[in-house]
Order: structure tokens, then sequence, then C-alpha cells
């Protein structure tokens, strides 16, 4: 999750570095910068939150990290539901003041407040060995 916040952060603050360099006489281009680094920044988030977790059950973050998510029983999330648990599960948890999150160190399986709205779990990717030869 944090990898990915960080990537959603870096976009919004290149776009205000543009802003504030744009800014001085001419400040419609300092803020039409700041609209479009936050429209990118909102695009970036469905993309990777939602329908690159939902088709291929990896978030930048996840992929990076070696980590996916997947239905319980074991098939990717699919779109709805990575919809649901970035967009309506991740606030609910933040909400709770951090319990939805808390939840997950008292869960068997590991599942957050997000995960359990969603029906997901979070597992790490199995590589196998290359067969010897």
């Amino acid at each position: 999750m944090l990898i990915d916040y960080i990537v959603l952060i870096a976009i919004v603050a290149l776009s205000t570095l543009v802003a504030r360099v744009f800014g001085g006489s001419a400040r419609t281009a300092g803020n039409s910068a700041e609209t479009v680094g936050m429209t990118i920044a909102i695009a970036v988030a469905v993309l990777d939150l939602g329908v690159l977790a939902g088709l291929t059950g990896k978030t930048i973050g996840k992929w990076a990290t070696g980590l996916r998510i997947q239905r319980t029983n074991g098939a990717d999330p699919g779109l709805g539901r990575a919809l649901l648990r970035h967009f309506v599960g991740y606030p609910l948890s933040f909400l709770t003041i951090g319990i939805g999150f808390l939840l997950a160190a008292l869960s068997p399986r590991g599942r957050a407040l997000h995960d359990l709205i969603a029906d997901t779990v979070v597992v790490r990717e199995v590589s196998l060995p290359p067969p010897r030869r």
C-alpha cells in the first residue's frame, strides 16, 4: 500500500512543483498544472488500485513486494471487488481509527476490514524454482 501511495503522491508533488515554477506571472498555467496532476493521480489510482488489481490481483506495490490479492476461493478478485476493496474498504479501515487494519493482526488468515468487505486475502506469490536438468 505504501508503494502505491508513494507513486500517487509523486505525481501530485511533481504537478505542484510544475505549478509553482509557472505560477509566478502566469497563475492560470500553475492552476492548470495542478489540475492536470490531480487528474492524472486519480486516473493512476483507479487504474492501479482498481483495474490492475482486479485483472491481475496485483497493484504496483504488490508486484514490487511479491504479493497478490485473491478471493478467498483462490480466484482473481475482479474489477468490482478490487474497487470495493480499495475505494470503500480502505477508507472504512482509516475511519475506524486504524482498527480496520488491526484486524489483520487478529485474524487467522491476516485479513483486514477491507479484505473482509471484499472477500479477499493477500498472499505471497509463490515462484517455482527452475527445473533441474
